[in-house]
């Protein structure tokens, strides 16, 4: 199970007119970075939204992808994040970040 939420492009999107992206577009255009959470205690659906939620709310957080299958959350930015803002977003959550994966 995997929650995902978008925050809509500005302009300047990587989708083409058929509405399809290409891999890591967006963030090569962008400069943006992408980094991979551990986060522990997610055990569902509903977790996976709460700990999704409380991140993208983080300013410059333009995807949030929590599985808590793997306990792992990949979160895409317009610049790198601190660990403390991501930190504080989880614990927000309810939920334990262990560090990056």
């Amino acid at each position: 199970m995997t929650t995902e939420t978008d925050t809509p492009q500005v302009a300047g999107s990587c989708c083409s007119s058929t509405g399809s992206c290409g891999e890591g577009a967006a963030d090569a255009q962008a400069g943006g970075v992408t980094t991979v959470y551990e986060v522990k205690g997610m055990t569902c659906g509903h977790c996976e939204g709460a700990v999704s939620e409380e991140i993208s709310g983080i300013e410059g957080v333009t995807s949030v992808k929590a599985e808590a299958a793997t306990g792992r959350v990949t979160v895409a930015s317009a610049a790198a994040l601190t660990d403390e803002a991501v930190r504080a977003a989880v614990d927000e959550a309810g939920y334990e970040l262990v560090g990056r994966a």
